[in-house]
């Protein structure tokens, strides 16, 4: 969320099949209202067939996974780290049960920890020394941070891998050492197989982009949380998600927004959450004017401006 991958604020042009079938080529001359949805808007109006990206050499970076013990003295300090971190680094904090992975030490299972991702896009040196603060909170447990090319920072995929889970998003302005207490307090509450609260510090490049030049309007927002928790069957759905729910409630802090690719099937008011007041007037009107009868529309869903009559 930092300054690392592509974003975007990258995206030069996109190739977009409309509702009435034209193949549009938009950008921020041609079809600039188009071009402003669908950076943030989703899959509202229109199939993608192409994207031009502004594109950033960049030969190695410093990252891989960290795991931290889960206090709430390292989770306050880790997010208070990564604050205060160059832009260069993005980091995600997953504060979760050790998973049974075979670089894990077996005594460390199903314990809390911090399962960290950190990235450093300036590599070297410099990388080295942004990194070395995480690496002083506590002694690591696993530490795979080093240099590597670019792509090394995602695993492979795994098709056949398909869990069934519940999930909350939301924007908190801090993650103090009471609030470390709360997350630890909810995930020790859990027996869930799979449950996670994962801790974006945001800021940095995207955030010094004014929040009404695309569709994503949550620029100001200083730290993204989600909430998730794996389940089985439909009695289990109902307990998970009664805890999902209760967390994300006692974390809840004064920012109301979401983040729409995080969002799961929670209705309008929370696609709204998404697409706060202005945002979301101006990305119906253009709904209005490119898919007037809402044929996409399975999707976290923004329906077509209607018009007030005489207008």
């Amino acid at each position: 969320m930092r300054k690392h991958g592509l974003t975007i604020d990258d995206l030069l042009a996109a190739d977009v099949v409309t509702a009435d079938g034209r193949l549009l080529r938009v950008d921020a001359e041609t079809h600039p209202d188009l071009f402003w949805a669908i950076r943030g808007g989703g899959g509202n109006f229109g199939v993608a067939t192409g994207f031009q990206f502004r594109l950033h050499e960049l030969d190695r970076i410093v990252g891989g996974m960290l795991f931290l013990p889960a206090t709430p003295d390292v989770i306050a300090s880790f997010i208070a780290e990564a604050e205060a971190a160059p832009e260069e680094l993005s980091t995600i904090a997953n504060v979760m049960p050790a998973p049974p992975m075979p670089f894990v030490p077996a005594e460390h299972h199903g314990r809390l920890v911090i399962m960290a991702i950190l990235c450093h896009a300036g590599g070297g040196e410099a990388g080295e020394r942004a990194l070395a603060p995480f690496r002083a909170l506590a002694t690591p447990i696993v530490d795979m941070v080093k240099p590597m090319p670019y792509p090394e920072i995602y695993p492979p995929e795994d098709d056949s891998y398909h869990p069934t889970a519940l999930t909350r998003t939301m924007f908190v302005d801090a993650i103090d050492r009471d609030v470390a207490e709360t997350i630890l307090d909810h995930l020790e509450a859990s027996d869930a197989s799979v449950r996670v609260a994962q801790l974006r510090v945001m800021g940095g490049a995207m955030a010094r982009v004014p929040a009404e030049a695309t569709a994503f309007a949550h620029r100001p927002s200083r730290i993204m949380v989600n909430v998730a928790a794996f389940y089985e069957g439909p009695e289990d759905r109902t307990v998970r998600e009664a805890w999902v729910l209760e967390f994300a409630a006692a974390l809840q802090q004064g920012d109301t927004g979401a983040y729409v690719n995080f969002l799961g099937d929670e209705g309008e008011a929370r696609i709204r959450d998404a697409y706060p007041g202005p945002t979301w007037d101006r990305l119906a009107a253009i709904k209005a004017r490119y898919d007037p009868t809402n044929l996409f529309r399975l999707n976290q869903n923004i329906s077509p401006a209607i018009e007030a009559p005489g207008q």
